[in-house]
């Protein structure tokens, strides 16, 4: 509650003095230690993403994304140049500095500039990526960009209930958990409740703050391990903030 009343005694949100529109993240490109984010190019990144993704072999990374799996480079760039050309959701590639290759994707998507609220998603991480520093090193470039660069109000994640990997990476990313809406859509002919999170302007610089630490080559030793958790110094970090 903001505290905050109007005129006739009613309750009203905290003042938001001269807000002036976030931009737009067409064209960016995002730069780490371990990745690079640069707008999505098809015949940059589309070879290397179809050799990434096939290293899925069960293809279970496909499940809970409204689309996929490809059978063949063909299929995977007709659905590029379907979805993933336009401003919203503005895709980006994930480039594994280690080898110049596209490794994922992420986006934005629902992006509002005039109130400041954007959302991250059809997040696709190959194996390439998965359980390694750089698909967090990539999140939190996406996040910095979104607070630091464009001064966005609220950043979301939205995804399937039961996509347990997925809720949990929410929450270790620091975004908090909102609720679900019950049968919000349909894909793959079944029902999805989505549920929703997200992190805030405020609790940012904590979170940030954290994010630097894990990711600092300290953090972990000869063998590639974390000596500290992120999810439990993220949940530290933002406990007195919410």
């Amino acid at each position: 509650m903001s505290g905050e009343t109007n005129d006739l005694g009613q309750p009203i949100g905290f003042p938001v003095p001269d807000w002036q529109a976030c931009e737009h993240p067409r064209d960016a490109t995002m730069h780490g230690s371990r990745c690079r984010l640069e707008p999505i190019d098809i015949d940059q990144h589309a070879s290397d993403l179809f050799e990434a993704f096939s290293l899925d072999q069960d293809q279970r990374n496909w499940t809970y994304l409204p689309y996929g799996p490809f059978a063949t480079e063909a299929e995977l760039r007709s659905w590029m140049v379907s979805s993933c050309m336009g401003d919203d959701p503005c895709f980006f590639s994930v480039i594994d500095l280690a080898g110049e290759q596209a490794v994922g994707v992420a986006s934005y998507l629902r992006i509002e500039p005039a109130v400041g609220v954007i959302e991250v998603g059809h997040i696709h991480f190959s194996p390439r990526m998965q359980g390694r520093p750089i698909s967090t090193e990539a999140m939190f470039l996406m996040m910095r960009q979104v607070f630091d660069v464009w001064g966005y109000r609220r950043y979301e994640w939205k995804c399937d209930a039961l996509n347990q990997p997925s809720c949990a990476a929410a929450q270790r990313l620091g975004f908090m958990f909102e609720g679900i809406f019950r049968q919000a859509t349909l894909y793959k002919q079944r029902n999805r409740n989505t549920a929703w999170y997200s992190i805030l302007d405020r609790e940012w610089p904590a979170a940030k703050s954290v994010f630097e630490q894990w990711l600092s080559t300290d953090n972990f030793d000869a063998d590639g391990s974390q000596k500290t958790s992120l999810s439990q110094s993220m949940q530290q970090a933002l406990a007195a903030l919410r």
